[in-house]
């Protein structure tokens, strides 16, 4: 037997309500040990079933079933096929005066009977620990930002770049609030224009990934067009259906400040008028994606530009190129360590979203950054450590040049000191404000 009990700061019946939205499965499913969904039907109640895989080439497939539920008190899902010989997972919210606490329950059995508890159990104990403690710690966090805006109406977004390593967490973390999500689907350089029709908040992340791939003439255009020519498109869109969004959140980097040194950025700094190229073109591909965004203020919408730093994520983004290296001892600082690097955690930023969101007053960029940047040296120092791993292998610039081309100049080797002075001093409460914890979180470490 395993069990988890956490108090959550809602009743049992919202407590039940959040589970059983949808999203709430992709919400809780850890970026450390993710799994894709192959099938799913039903919600909570009994006879609802789910078919997962794990990720990676050794990932087993389980098919759970669910065989109770109690509205607002408890349902239980139990493995028809799959890993364990037993597993018989009971979900319980318990009434705690105007509060709740949350309790998993989970009867399971190993396969190879004696012979699999005895290699087996420490380990399946450790995960299952790993996995209910971030279950848990994000059920917590994700009811206590909803809660803030409870008497407020709930929204309809669409989200464009829905797949993408953000849209794709803040999907889930929209829907089990309580919002209506539409993803902008797209095909090529076309796109669904009836998601944006009726939307209160759009929320354009979309955009070919920076880094993926080095900057040749065509991945240069490539970039410009999937960011600005593609807003250009949803906002004309949006003029000739006649909708009017309230708010449109628009995407953007803090590439736009340069290569800046020590220098303490805030959104009253300059932005970037670098003298090197690689950090010029992303400074005004970045000026340029603004721009685009700030058109929708002709449809009366309140715009916010979101000057987004490095996102911490297992899932993807450039936490999950360095873990490789890291986790095989190899990791360290980059071209000396002295460049600052400003980050955020992924939850942090859906929080900031849902607060540009809901923050009437709010118009204009903000920096989308956690307020303890770290240099290049500090960020290695910490990982290892999160990871137990040595973390003194240095990564030359000229490696990185050799590597990845104009890029390097323009996204890798920039040092940008950039703090979330907006958003601060309208007081929004970051979950993650120190790297350490932000890492431990996504890492379940």
């Amino acid at each position: 037997m395993f069990e988890r009990r956490t108090m959550m700061p809602v009743s049992a019946e919202e407590l039940c309500a959040w589970h059983a939205r949808p999203g709430a499965f992709e919400r809780l499913n850890p970026p450390f040990a993710p799994v894709t969904v192959e099938e799913r039907t039903g919600g909570l109640e009994v006879g609802a079933r789910t078919v997962i895989r794990g990720v990676g080439p050794l990932g087993s497939r389980w098919v759970a079933e669910h065989t109770a539920y109690e509205p607002g008190r408890m349902f239980r899902d139990e493995q028809v096929s799959g890993p364990f010989a037993k597993w018989v997972h009971t979900h319980l919210f318990e009434p705690r005066g105007e509060h709740s606490e949350l309790v998993d329950q989970i009867d399971y059995g190993l396969p190879l009977g004696g012979l699999g508890s005895f290699f087996g159990d420490a380990f399946t104990v450790s995960t299952l620990e790993r996995m209910f403690n971030f279950r848990h710690a994000l059920t917590r966090n994700d009811l206590s930002r909803h809660a803030q805006y409870a008497a407020k109406p709930r929204l309809t977004v669409a989200v464009a770049g829905a797949s993408g390593l953000v849209g794709s967490a803040l999907i889930p973390f929209l829907t089990t609030g309580g919002h209506t999500v539409r993803a902008v689907k797209r095909k090529g350089t076309e796109f669904d224009a009836k998601a944006l029709e009726g939307a209160d908040v759009v929320v354009n992340l979309a955009g070919a990934g920076v880094a993926d791939e080095r900057w040749t003439d065509d991945r240069k255009r490539l970039l410009v067009e999937s960011r600005i020519d593609y807003t250009r498109k949803l906002i004309a869109a949006l003029k000739q259906s006649g909708s009017k969004p309230k708010v449109w959140l628009q995407a953007s980097a803090i590439g736009i400040y340069g290569d800046r040194g020590d220098e303490q950025l805030t959104e009253d700094s300059k932005v970037g008028e670098p003298s090197d190229r690689g950090a010029a073109f992303l400074a005004k591909l970045c000026q340029d994606w603004e721009s685009a965004g700030n058109e929708a203020s002709a449809l009366g919408a309140r715009v916010v530009c979101l000057r987004i730093g490095l996102v911490q994520s297992a899932n993807g983004g450039a936490l999950s190129k360095f873990l490789p290296a890291f986790k095989l001892g190899a990791g360290g600082p980059i071209a000396g360590g002295k460049s600052w690097q400003s980050w955020i955690s992924l939850e942090d930023l859906l929080g900031l979203i849902l607060f540009a969101a809901y923050q009437d007053g709010l118009s204009g960029p903000i920096n989308a950054v956690g307020p303890h940047p770290v240099t290049s040296a500090e960020y290695a120092k910490v990982l290892g450590r999160v990871l137990s791993r040595p973390s003194f292998a240095p990564l030359p610039a000229f490696v990185l040049r050799a590597m990845f081309g104009e890029l390097a100049d323009g996204a890798l080797l920039t040092s940008q000191r950039v703090l979330p002075k907006r958003v601060s001093e309208l007081g929004f409460r970051f979950l993650h404000p120190m790297l350490e914890d932000a890492l431990r979180f996504t890492l379940g470490k």
